[in-house]
């Protein structure tokens, strides 16, 4: 007799539904694992706002203004860095875990740890221990950020004049800090035990700081001077 054949019916319905449930169970862990924290599933048709206005406003413009003779040559945001640099971490991991949390809801993609590579006795850091968090946004992703940030960020910004426009580093890239984190909408500040600093580096493909600036004014970025 075979083996399927001595098992009495009861048992064999109940081996077969368990065998079920736990392969339901399987397929509900993929499914839930396929969004990581922070992103989202997306329209393959979907083009962000303000990839759009790169591509039908500001790159006629700039090729008009610099006289390039080829799209390629016209400089575009290749990525953009976000940090925070969260230092109580290294004496309280719940903080650089709200940090990360924070970050990664503000970004819209999951962000990382990063690890003191020296030791530092005066600040009490050993090499090895967390002491911020980053995330480096391409794509649409980038295009999403930018806009969120222009729109609806900075004029949360106490006091917000406008930005510096001589934080270039003389390669086309610029880098601008916020004091307070909070002022992302996707921040719940009641929700919130720490306020943190976070600085922003924008990546370009410019080969001057005059071109990379002209770009950004295409983005709306709001230079003082």
């Amino acid at each position: 007799m075979s083996e399927a054949g001595s098992k009495n019916p009861r048992e064999a319905e109940r081996a077969v539904a368990k065998a079920a449930k736990k392969s339901g169970a399987k397929r509900e862990i993929a499914a839930g694992t396929q969004v990581a924290v922070g992103e989202h599933q997306r329209d393959p048709n979907y083009v962000p706002r303000f990839k759009k206005r790169y591509n039908d406003v500001i790159r006629p413009e700039l090729m008009k203004k610099f006289g390039y003779k080829n799209v390629l040559q016209v400089p575009r945001i290749n990525k953009i860095v976000l940090n925070i640099g969260a230092g109580e971490g290294s004496q309280d991991t719940k903080k650089i875990q709200a940090a990360l949390n924070d970050l990664t809801a503000i970004a819209g993609q999951k962000a990382v740890i990063t690890r003191a590579k020296k030791a530092i006795s005066t600040f009490k850091i050993t090499a090895g221990r967390p002491v911020g968090v980053k995330v480096t946004l391409r794509r649409e992703q980038m295009y999403e950020f930018i806009d969120r940030l222009i729109t609806m960020a900075l004029p949360r910004v106490r006091d917000f004049r406008g930005v510096k426009a001589n934080s270039f580093d003389g390669k086309g890239n610029y880098a601008m800090g916020l004091k307070e984190h909070i002022v992302f909408v996707e921040i719940d500040y009641d929700k919130t035990e720490t306020v943190w600093g976070m600085d922003i580096i924008v990546n370009t493909t410019a080969k001057t700081d005059a071109e990379a600036k002209e770009l950004l004014k295409g983005f709306q970025f709001p230079f003082v001077n």
